[in-house]
């Protein structure tokens, strides 16, 4: 029997651009409440990053610098035209209508909308060699949490801050100063914003689940409260419509960042933190849940996973 991970190099750097050969891309639907996994799509190049459109049809994933929109019951993705703007990541998220598609590429944040066409940039022209890596937007589509990328020591991305700004342009505001932050999204009610952090790490990599408290969009200057607590190395909460429980990737103990192409597990904790559930061992990594992917009524979640193409093929439809 085939593994997942059968003749594929493990830890790639999340910055990897092509799948392996011999391994493919599978879009993966999960259903919360029976745990199983229906696979929507399988690829030969990599897609990444399922977001999940309001009316519950389409699914938006990245692959090859470009987007595309993906029918939920399965088919061909559609490449959404993005106006020349290339080298699109898989930080993307969309507007609470469903009508666009808000998307970093090159270190930028960019809106389109979703049928394709003109793509509007958002971001600021920095002093700085600043880039920008969307995760959020507030429950009003009026503003934008991303995160605000420095260089420092040597490495062009070794300063990464919790920032903000207005969905139509506007003055960027940083909510941290220091290193390690990643990942910030908003609770449906806006109230707080989900992130993970190293703020309490005591070793290097070792990244935990946060939120801070809002008003008006604004940290109250509250302490940020910690939702994990465990050797397990935890990334990028994502909160269900309901505003109930995140959905968050779980790396082994010791991992450093969010590598490409090894075992993970995507786990289930109440939005105010508690003990985990893992919904679903796999592996992926990198692309694999970057943004949300939660199914309207909230009873499903979308993910990329990337196994071995002689372990798809044995798997069938089964994730």
């Amino acid at each position: 029997m085939a593994r997942a991970d059968e003749g594929l190099a493990t830890s790639r750097s999340p910055g990897r651009q092509d799948l392996q050969p011999g391994q493919v891309s599978r879009v993966v639907v999960h259903d919360v409440a029976t745990g199983e996994g229906r696979i929507v799509h399988v690829s030969d190049r990599l897609l990444e990053s399922p977001n999940w459109t309001p009316d519950g049809g389409t699914l938006v994933v990245n692959g090859g610098g470009d987007l595309y929109r993906l029918p939920v019951g399965g088919g061909e993705p559609q490449r959404i035209d993005t106006d020349g703007v290339g080298h699109v990541n898989n930080d993307h998220v969309l507007t609470p209508d469903g009508r666009t598609v808000v998307f970093s590429a090159a270190g930028h944040l960019y809106r389109v909308p979703i049928d394709g066409g003109a793509a509007t940039r958002i971001s600021n022209d920095p002093d700085t060699e600043y880039g920008c890596w969307l995760h959020g937007i507030s429950p009003d589509g009026g503003t934008l949490a991303y995160v605000a990328v420095e260089p420092e020591g040597g490495d062009p991305r070794g300063r990464r801050n919790l920032a903000t700004i207005p969905f139509a342009g506007g003055p960027d505001r940083l909510l941290t100063d220091g290193t390690g932050y990643d990942g910030p999204e908003y609770s449906p009610d806006g109230r707080w914003l989900h992130y993970n952090s190293e703020e309490a790490a005591e070793r290097p990599g070792h990244a935990q689940l946060f939120r801070i408290a809002l008003d008006g969009g604004r940290p109250t200057g509250a302490a940020p409260e910690r939702l994990t607590a465990d050797d397990r190395v935890n990334w990028f909460p994502h909160l269900d419509p309901g505003g109930t429980r995140a959905v968050y990737i779980s790396y082994d103990p010791g991992t450093v960042t969010h590598p490409a192409d090894t075992w993970v597990e995507l786990r289930l904790i109440p939005a105010a933190g508690g003990e985990p559930v893992t919904a679903v061992a796999l592996f992926g990594g990198q692309g694999t849940l970057n943004v949300n992917g939660w199914a309207p009524d909230g009873s499903a979640f979308a993910y990329v996973d990337y196994p071995s193409r002689a372990y798809a093929d044995e798997h069938g439809g089964a994730a």
